[in-house]
């Protein structure tokens, strides 16, 4: 006979217990079924999800993310034809009937817009890049250039939900809970996933707590996001007259409670509030360390940059990002918005070029000198690309570029990435891909297998679907691995 746990009893009606029954009772009869054919045993899963599944190059990671779409046309992927065909429209045997977002469907026309800025090889490797990254320039020995991304999203939100999470829908587990769930952290009073942002205007693209949130995934391994302004976490401190001895008498009577309360009811989540109650307790100590700059050397400051004495700025979050992941922090999330260049393509790439490049080298240059890199996986990149033909008045002062999915692109470096190394083609007009596609669930894949983990193995079962990061595609790129 199916009988209720007597501490939980109470709290469910009749119809609730014959519904229960019914369902433990037709499990039951499943299991018998699949008995000695497709049934698993506690501890087969077990195994099979035990992590790492093979030997790791990464141990953690920091996702440089451009949140607006950069333009790979000027700075990742020189195109001399675009250049030849100015002003030209678009031959429809490129374009092949995409369809457009609304900011450029009502256009009578679609001419080609070349890039006003130069590219030229640097590097042993002689990759090519833009005038406007001479920093980044300096590194290319040490990064993997992806040029053949692409992704089904073509407007902002699907498409930094489906980059953080492997799905254009909402309510997935973003990349830094997955790898919280799956890795844990190697420092106790932090957490395993820290989300830092910095840019963007009144009027920018907005950034939703949900992509660094943990979805189904229990609670405690969303990103803590670290703010830009003040204190880096808010309220962290313990209020006046409450001290050390107070705090940890308090949070002890919470944990008895919350035991309690589970004991009773068996929801998670209870579990996971006492998780963050005592992460708090651990940060009192560890957050006012991490945040005094003063330890940095003067020579070291520099090289990141005039911002990096600025809080909120890309400057000092990069300084932040490697302090963070030399005390065991997993996974470091940076946003920085103000890629969306619909208008002044030419004075917004400077602007966020002038932002950026030099606090991007200066990380890579930083993780290498103190033995970081290796292990460290960097990405850069956003969630499209901008497209070859203009929108707006062609040549104007104002002239724009639109989304483009089919093909942009992105770097990778440290962490077991092949480096000094270009990977996939576009076409004449960085429109389409010719060689080596890599859609973003390949990236996630191949980001996953780096830090150890068979992306099909890491699985959670949600609402009776087992879920996994990259959904129902992904293959992982060895092309790109050293």
């Amino acid at each position: 006979m199916f009988e209720l746990p007597k501490s939980r009893a109470h709290l469910l009606a009749r119809r609730d217990w014959l519904l229960r029954g019914g369902v433990g009772l037709g499990c039951a009869a499943l299991a018998t079924l699949l008995h000695g054919s497709q049934a698993v045993s506690a501890a087969e899963k077990d195994a099979t999800n035990s992590l790492p599944h093979h030997k790791p190059r990464a141990k953690r990671v920091i996702f440089l993310c451009q949140s607006g779409g950069p333009s790979q046309l000027d700075l990742f992927d020189p195109k001399p034809v675009v250049s030849e065909r100015h002003g030209e429209e678009l031959p429809d045997t490129i374009r092949m009937g995409q369809r457009l977002t609304t900011m450029t469907s009502q256009q009578s026309s679609l001419p080609i817009q070349k890039s006003p800025f130069a590219f030229a090889k640097h590097g042993k490797c002689g990759m090519e890049l833009s005038e406007l990254l001479p920093h980044t320039a300096k590194v290319v020995d040490d990064i993997c250039l992806i040029r053949s991304l692409y992704t089904e999203a073509i407007n902002h939100d699907p498409g930094l939900t489906l980059l953080q999470t492997g799905s254009q829908l909402p309510g997935r587990a973003s990349m830094g809970s997955w790898l919280s769930y799956g890795l844990g952290s190697e420092n106790e009073n932090l957490p395993a996933f820290v989300v830092l942002i910095s840019g963007g205007d009144v009027g920018d693209q907005p950034l939703y707590g949900r992509l660094w949130g943990a979805g189904f995934l229990p609670s405690q391994h969303q990103g803590v996001r670290l703010s830009q302004t003040g204190d880096l976490i808010p309220y962290l401190s313990s209020p006046p007259g409450v001290d050390t001895a107070t705090r940890r008498r308090s949070l002890d009577t919470l944990a008895a409670l919350n035991r309690l309360g589970h004991e009773k009811t068996g929801d998670a989540e209870t579990l996971a509030r006492l998780k963050q109650y005592e992460l708090s307790a651990g940060m009192q100590l560890a957050v006012p360390e991490l945040a005094d700059l003063s330890q940095e050397s003067a020579t070291t400051l520099a090289e990141y940059g005039p911002n990096v004495s600025k809080p909120g700025s890309y400057a000092r979050n990069c300084l932040l990002a490697r302090r963070l992941v030399e005390r065991g922090v997993r996974f470091v999330q940076l946003y920085h918005r103000d890629w969306d260049h619909h208008l002044r393509v030419v004075d917004g790439l400077k602007k966020q070029t002038a932002a950026t490049d030099q606090p991007t080298a200066a990380l890579l240059a930083d993780l290498k000198q103190r033995g970081l890199l290796d292990d460290t996986l960097v990405i850069w990149g956003g969630e499209f690309g901008r497209a070859a033909y203009c929108q707006g008045t062609l040549d104007s002062p104002t002239y724009g570029r639109d989304h483009h999915p089919r093909c942009f692109a992105m770097w990778l470096a440290g962490g077991g990435i092949r480096p000094g190394y270009v990977h996939g083609e576009t076409d004449d007009f960085s429109y389409n891909i010719v060689r080596q596609p890599m859609h973003i669930n390949d990236l996630h894949a191949t980001l996953l297998h780096l830090l150890g983990i068979d992306h099909l193995r890491l699985s959670f079962r949600s609402q009776g679907h087992d879920f996994r990061l990259t959904d129902v595609a992904g293959n992982v790129v060895r092309e790109i691995l050293a």
